[in-house]
């Protein structure tokens, strides 16, 4: 699932009538879920953030800045944070299953709508920017609202998308795509606010003011104090007391979490306070987090312990909360903290019990079936496979293999987590097949020839859809086969069993999607040219899954 969070700038602080007014356009959309609604009093300016797949945020945004536009006055409004828009930036962010470059079409898909639809100037920065200066906020922005009519004339200032004209009330919308900000605050056994914004001064990009051995700051040719860079790239840092926790923060931005991570920052600031005689206390992630962040982490962590990192996510986020601390000044409830549990499906097939899951199988409904069991027999091969590597690392007269047995294991728990995301993408597929047949049936009672044709296009797609699924499952099973050969072949030999049961679930499961692809595909012209493709990759991995399956069972026959 592609995954972007959208952060929408609206210049009202004050005026709570309002602002729920434009948030409440957000919460109609399906598929998108407001995380925050953060006014400023002083700065007149609320903070909205919202996480969702792509189409529905576009959506949500749009809709929102199109609120805005009726309710918000720009010839009206002051505040202390610069401005020059009803919506004054939006930007477009990629958390999990999404490119930047994806990120800055998105980007540019709203922009030309907003500008298009509600005619009002637009410009694209930072990584959606459309020239070098352009990346820069505050060239963009210069001079705020009351320059915008004057910058509007000049031709290098004119707008990305939308008119080159003055809307006085509307003013002007930046639309970003940007890395994610994750704010990261660490604790210091200390009251000091010095101590911590010394420590902030070493490790933030900015750095510092450079001095020489006697302590005097050194300058230029031209008189100008030099500054000497900090240790760590997309960060930024200062040093604080905080009176609710009695204790000095190190308050930081990372800006790119995949330049410098939350564990970097931790780490530095733990080896330099011990220098400074203090200690690390833990830390606070401040607002949400990308899942990946804290995996990061947590696989950091693992390694420095000598241990394997192919475990199950929510065992690596635990050592990564344990690790830096994040309960240390309040709870760090992963489900209300990481985006990915905040906005996951509920009622999802792979969260039942598997006695709630054999029940729901056992009775007359028709989903879930054979896809979804297909499925879940690939992810359990998976699950054996990991689990033998796990058995195997660092083992005595095993430690040779630990670098691949580390790499397998992790492997085999991302080809997990795809396998259990098909188990409900079948079933979901299903549905929708068996929405477009009630849909079909009915525009046959009606005789109408356009709906007819309508209904008939919908159904050849969701049997697309029905089909593509369990091909795609097919296609996943079957890659795991050379991974469990090599597990075989040197992994524990007290779990070689269990490597041949996951050949056998390979089979099984490769076997029982194919049945589904046919069954599918049965209602299809067999001169139809989706059908003949299908079922020729069909056939290209039925026609060697058996074969695979038996060196797998051979290796393990040997061993036992």
């Amino acid at each position: 699932m592609q995954i972007i969070e959208c952060v929408p700038n609206f210049s009202e602080g004050r005026n709570m009538a309002v602002i729920d007014q434009i948030t409440d356009e957000i919460k109609k959309i399906k598929g998108v879920r407001l995380l925050d609604v953060d006014p400023g009093f002083d700065t007149n300016r609320t903070v909205v953030t919202m996480v969702g797949e792509p189409e529905p945020i576009k959506t949500a945004a749009f809709n929102a800045i199109k609120k805005a536009h009726e309710l918000i006055d720009m010839t009206k409004h002051k505040g202390a944070h610069p401005r020059f828009g009803a919506c004054d930036v939006c930007p477009i962010i990629p958390v999990s299953g999404i490119t930047m470059d994806e990120c800055v079409k998105i980007a540019h898909d709203l922009g030309n709508k907003l500008g298009t639809e509600l005619d009002f100037p637009i410009y694209f920065y930072e990584y959606a920017a459309t020239t070098e200066e352009r990346k820069n906020l505050a060239w963009v922005r210069q001079g705020e609202y009351e320059a915008v009519e004057e910058n509007l004339k000049d031709p290098n200032r004119k707008p990305d998308a939308g008119p080159c004209e003055f809307r006085p009330k509307k003013g002007v919308t930046a639309v970003s795509a940007r890395d994610f900000l994750i704010a990261y605050n660490v604790s210091l056994n200390t009251t000091n606010p010095k101590l911590a914004h010394d420590i902030a001064l070493n490790i933030r990009e900015q750095g510092r003011f450079k001095r020489d051995e006697n302590g005097k700051f050194v300058k230029n040719e031209n008189g100008k104090k030099v500054k000497q860079p900090g240790l760590f790239k997309n960060c930024k840092a200062i040093g604080w007391y905080v009176d609710d926790y009695k204790r000095a923060q190190i308050s930081i931005n990372l800006t790119n979490y995949h330049v410098t991570s939350m564990h970097d920052v931790f780490d530095e600031i733990s080896k330099q306070a011990t220098a400074k005689g203090l200690r690390v206390t833990g830390s606070e992630a401040v607002g949400v987090v990308p899942k990946e962040a804290m995996l990061i982490a947590g696989k950091h962590y693992l390694a420095k312990q000598g241990m394997c990192e192919g475990i199950d996510e929510k065992e690596i986020i635990k050592v990564a909360i344990q690790s830096l601390g994040l309960d240390d000044v309040a709870p760090f409830e992963p489900k209300d903290k990481i985006i990915e549990y905040m906005i996951a499906k509920e009622g999802k097939l792979a969260d039942l019990t598997i006695t709630e899951f054999n029940d729901l199988l056992s009775t007359d409904a028709p989903a879930p079936g054979g896809g979804s069991v297909a499925a879940l027999c690939g992810s359990i091969a998976a699950s054996l496979g990991s689990m033998v590597m796990n058995l195997t690392y660092d083992k005595k007269g095993y430690e040779q293999f630990n670098k691949e047995t580390n790499e397998l294991a992790k492997e085999l728990q991302i080809r997990k987590y795809e396998l259990i995301d098909l188990i409900d993408a079948d079933t979901d597929a299903f549905n929708i097949l068996m929405d477009a047949l009630q849909a079909k049936s009915k525009a046959k009672k009606s005789k109408n020839d356009e709906q007819i044709k309508a209904a008939e296009k919908q159904y050849y797609n969701a049997t697309v859809l029905a089909t593509d699924v369990p091909l795609k499952v097919m296609d996943k099973i079957f890659e795991l086969s050379p991974y469990i050969k090599r597990i075989a072949e040197f992994g524990n030999i007290n779990a070689a069993s269990d490597a041949g049961v996951a050949a056998l679930l390979i089979v099984a499961g490769a076997k029982g999607a194919g049945l589904n692809v046919k069954i599918n595909l049965s209602g299809v012209d067999d001169a139809d040219e989706y059908k003949i493709k299908t079922l020729g990759v069909m056939n290209n991995i039925l026609a060697e899954v058996d074969a695979k399956s038996e060196e797998i069972l051979a290796i393990v026959e040997t061993k036992m």
